[in-house]
């Protein structure tokens, strides 16, 4: 136990410390709405989503965070995405496969299945765990978020990603992406194990 504790507290520390990886205006924009963007996109969701996706949206966001980077994130985890915001207001799509690999400056994240995928890191910037990645669709090779060129916004098969992390316990994580390129006003990754 005691272990557990000092190599968590160590991977805090060193993900502090570490220069995060530069963030692009687009998404520093999309980052300085995330509360309100999670707000609308909340509000719309519960009052017209599905009874079983609505119960599932609470299930996602249920848990208080904890230290973001903790050794026990890496490996492999369950994920599934869940689009708020437009038409239709809410949608939960099946689980889907991804991993986390830590080392000294923060987190590796990868969807590695489905027909949408992200890849990219997790750092911590201004006091919370942010994703910065590249999402694509299956067929195409990303490149990584910081080789995007300045002007870059995103094509129909491969897009800029910023997100928030939140760890929940050992078995239960969150991404939480405001105003994603395509399709939804917010989405988010759910991640359990």
């Amino acid at each position: 136990m005691h272990r557990a504790l000092l190599l968590a507290a160590l991977w805090a520390l060193l993900a502090g410390v570490a220069a995060a990886q530069d963030i692009r205006v687009q998404e520093q924009s999309r980052l300085d709405r995330f509360e309100r963007l999670a707000g609308t996109a909340l509000l719309e969701a519960f009052a017209q989503g599905s009874a079983g996706d609505v119960a599932a949206l609470t299930t996602a966001l249920s848990g208080t965070p904890q230290v973001a980077f903790d050794p026990s994130l890496q490996g492999e985890w369950r994920c599934r995405t869940m689009k708020l915001g437009g038409t239709p207001a809410l949608v939960v799509y099946s689980n889907f496969k991804c991993r986390m690999t830590l080392d000294n400056t923060g987190v590796t994240f990868e969807k590695l299945s489905g027909s949408q995928r992200t890849s990219g890191r997790i750092e911590m910037r201004d006091g919370r765990a942010v994703y910065l990645g590249v999402g694509y669709v299956a067929s195409e090779t990303p490149q990584a978020y910081s080789d995007l060129a300045a002007d870059f916004e995103g094509t129909g098969t491969i897009t800029p990603d910023v997100a928030v992390f939140e760890r929940v316990s050992d078995t239960q994580a969150r991404l939480m992406f405001p105003a994603p390129v395509n399709e939804s006003d917010f989405d988010i990754l759910e991640l359990t194990r």
